[in-house]
């Protein structure tokens, strides 16, 4: 079972709904995994700064940031839980006022650019990256094959 809980510390006209977060969680994660917890946090421009400089050493807001959750359990753990610990993949934090403003330098519809992003997200928590060319071509050929599944044109054409 795929499960997405959000969080909201951050609200503006524009910010999607809970439904529109998981659809576009379920599609990223769609044919990846079978069972996912994912908790997604919307912040403002402080939170990300914050978080941004504690956990990457960069002082400034970011759109997103993944944290993929370490499961290095202890044996014996009863077989529920171990599931359930298993299924935990990690926590994503969004934005939001970069989202509203990179979607209007981007002339691209917010909606669009708020699915890209936890695509995006989700993507990092299942372990693609995009330091190295060959990665990032890998990992924006499935954001693009993901969005485009959705009706959402791709997010890296001008």
């Amino acid at each position: 079972m795929l499960e997405l809980i959000i969080q909201r510390a951050f609200e503006a006209p524009g910010t999607p709904g809970d439904a529109d977060f998981s659809s576009w969680f379920e599609a990223a994660l769609k044919d990846r995994r079978e069972g996912a917890l994912v908790s997604l946090r919307l912040v403002d421009i402080p939170e990300s700064q914050q978080l941004n400089l504690q956990y990457r050493q960069k002082d400034q807001a970011t759109n997103v940031l993944s944290f993929p959750t370490e499961n290095d359990l202890p044996a014996g753990l009863p077989v529920q839980l171990q599931a359930e610990m298993d299924n935990n993949l990690g926590d994503l934090v969004i934005c939001g006022p970069l989202v509203i403003k990179e979607a209007e330098q981007q002339g691209k519809l917010l909606a669009h650019h708020w699915a890209h992003l936890l695509t995006h997200g989700c993507l990092h928590l299942l372990g693609f990256d995009h330091l190295e060319d060959e990665q990032a071509k890998v990992m924006e050929s499935l954001e693009i094959e993901i969005l485009a599944k959705q009706g959402i044109p791709n997010p890296y054409s001008n």
